[in-house]
């Protein structure tokens, strides 16, 4: 009923989905006056919420008879695609801008056996070469653009229904190539014209500030941000990222790098939940709220956080000191623990 298969298509899947939707009553702390929960996506299969979109995208692409498939990625869906495609059988091509990918990423997708070409530009440029080499080499493209990477990726907004017995009133979520906030704006729709749901939540999406070309209103030729999942110039989604923000009542904002890492680090500590710097972003927004006075009080807020902290395990050490070596003796061990419980 809900999504596009047959009792004859192929099922590949690494049982993605399921994903905990997470009270938040010490990070709500911070942000006071809302009902605060965290859908944390790291827990999917390849620890992003890739895997959603990739098992349908790779479903239809063995029904198909694809003979390989290929993706432009900034890392996620690079892992996700070479997953799934070795539990499909068929080989898969990532095309990846050189330096631009974490090394959480990037080694999940050469673990998993996919060909990786680095190329010397940004992803913007990577999936304008694989949107026009699909065709002519005869491979399934799996990006976003591959309308069946949306219908599985909505499939989130129905587990945060069904968790929650309704809509939430916001919805919180990074924005990068904005096929995210399309497939759960499509996927709530969806849930109320199937009477399951009454109302409708505002879709609020989070930009890194030097990535935020639904901020500004056009490209921006050469993003930088530390959030390399969302350091795209040129969303393939754009139309429908912009359509769901209006038909909902919601928007764009953009935060900055500092925020974005303040934010990982607050979810962290206060919450126990380790993300990549992207998934911060819809945290970081909503305390740019609360500072500015323009977060209302009331209503129940659903963060999305995309991607697990061991993607990008590099992020941290641009906030957190290594460790120092000290004598092995307990009188070290007591010194460590005084430093510690003597500030609280």
């Amino acid at each position: 009923m809900y999504l596009p298969v047959t009792p004859t298509t192929p099922l590949v899947t690494l049982l993605e989905g399921a994903t905990p939707l997470l009270r938040a009553p010490r990070l709500a702390r911070h942000l006071p006056g809302i009902d605060l929960y965290l859908k944390y996506e790291g827990q999917n299969p390849t620890g992003s919420f890739k895997d959603r979109g990739m098992t349908m995208a790779m479903s239809k692409a063995l029904e198909e008879g694809s003979r390989a498939v290929v993706c432009a990625s900034t890392g996620n869906t690079a892992a996700a695609a070479a997953a799934y495609a070795s539990r499909a059988g068929v080989p898969c091509f990532v095309v990846v801008p050189a330096g631009g990918v974490a090394v959480g990423k990037l080694v999940q997708a050469m673990a998993h056996g996919a060909r990786v070409v680095p190329v010397e530009g940004s992803f913007d440029e990577a999936l304008r070469i694989v949107r026009d080499a699909a065709p002519r080499l005869r491979l399934t493209l799996v990006n976003s653009v591959n309308p069946f990477r949306i219908e599985g990726q909505k499939t989130g907004a129905f587990e945060v229904c069904d968790a929650l017995g309704r809509a939430p009133d916001v919805l919180a979520i990074p924005v990068g190539n904005a096929g995210n906030i399309t497939a759960y704006w499509r996927g709530f729709v969806q849930y109320r014209t199937a009477g399951r749901i009454s109302t409708l939540p505002k879709m609020w999406g989070f930009q890194a500030a030097g990535a935020a070309p639904l901020v500004l209103g056009h490209p921006v030729e050469r993003p930088e941000t530390v959030a390399s999942a969302i350091r795209i110039g040129r969303p393939a989604s754009w139309d429908s990222a912009i359509a769901a923000a209006r038909e909902s009542g919601g928007g764009f904002e953009a935060v900055t790098d500092e925020e974005l890492l303040a934010a990982r680090r607050l979810l962290a500590v206060e919450e126990g939940v380790f993300v990549e710097p992207s998934s911060a972003a819809p945290i970081a927004g909503l305390l740019k709220r609360t500072r500015e006075g323009r977060l209302p009080e009331g209503p129940s807020i659903v963060c999305v956080l995309t991607g697990h902290g061991l993607k990008d395990p590099e992020s941290v050490l641009r906030t957190e000191r290594r460790p120092e070596g000290v004598p092995a003796t307990p009188e070290a061990l007591e010194r460590a623990v005084d430093e510690v419980l003597a500030v609280r």
